[in-house]
């Protein structure tokens, strides 16, 4: 095969190169170039392959279980009404701390969805159309048209909505961009949080202090909506536990890219785009929204 593949390469190559591949060079012994070169890589071939070993993983909470956060986890799932649809960008799969599988231990099954992709559409993602459609959807996205949704549940009767809230999984820019390109996630109404809280996420770097993890988003939320404050203590201990046993092992604080700006501490070259340039700034001056 390889003789083959080599020959089938010729013809491309200079006419004094071609012409000592098809002559067949030989080697000291008398054998030809082009028969050793077959051998050696038959004896390559035949190696045998060994398999990568992966560390055995936690049913639960989906950690290595040297480092299981399971002891951090609720006893059993939380009881609550809301549903969680976490749409999340395909390259958080591969990260390996994430926040979401945490999430998800700590709620019944089918209260944390997590569906993953960059476009939905109805054709494709009926399922998600419909709770994009249904009138208790909210879509937890900060921007001028989001609402307060601390404001929002406030005049709501205690147990007369059992709302879907839906949660962008990603950085802040694959968050912008699936926002803005998925016509479905502009039908439900836009929510925000407004409550004044430096996200505990400390092991991965934050575009402003106020921009929250998505585990962070859903505990808070959950606690407005299902008005229990005790939910988003539960929700936030796994966390805690694993940014604790990161840093005990060698990882380093990361501060927000607001609090390096801000200290003189930023020494990654500026950026020469003017929107960039616009974007940075915002983050030193405004502070009502989690920019994006």
């Amino acid at each position: 095969l390889f003789a083959n593949s080599t020959m089938d390469c010729a013809p491309s190559l200079c006419p004094a190169v071609t012409q000592e591949i098809q002559s067949g060079p030989e080697m000291c012994d008398g054998s030809s170039m082009e028969d050793g070169l077959v051998d050696a890589f038959g004896d390559l071939a035949a190696l045998p392959v060994e398999a990568g070993e992966r560390r055995p993983t936690c049913f639960r909470c989906r950690r290595p279980q040297k480092v299981c956060l399971c002891p951090f986890l609720p006893p059993q799932p939380l009881e609550v009404s809301t549903c969680l649809y976490v749409v999340q960008h395909p390259a958080e799969e591969s990260r390996v701390l994430r926040t979401v599988p945490l999430l998800a231990a700590c709620l019944p099954q089918g209260k944390c969805n997590v569906i993953v992709g960059r476009r939905f559409n109805e054709e494709k993602h009926p399922e998600l159309a419909a709770v994009c459609r249904d009138s208790r959807t909210l879509i937890l996205y900060p921007g001028p048209k989001s609402e307060n949704l601390e404001e929002l549940v406030q005049y709501q009767e205690v147990g007369t909505a059992k709302h879907n809230v839906i949660i962008i999984d990603g950085t802040w820019s694959q968050a912008k961009n699936m926002f803005l390109k998925n016509s479905l996630f502009h039908l439900p109404k836009q929510v925000q949080l407004n409550r004044t809280l430096s996200s505990q996420y400390v092991i991965r770097t934050q575009p402003s202090n106020i921009c929250l993890s998505t585990l962070e988003c859903a505990a808070v939320a959950l606690s407005i909506l299902e008005r229990n404050d005790e939910i988003q203590e539960v929700l936030l201990k796994p966390l805690k536990a694993l940014c604790s046993f990161q840093l005990q092992h060698g990882a380093q604080i990361h501060h927000s890219k607001e609090h390096l700006l801000k200290n003189g501490m930023y020494d990654k070259p500026m950026p020469k785009n003017k929107r960039k340039i616009k974007r940075m700034e915002k983050l030193l001056s405004d502070h009502s929204i989690c920019p994006r």
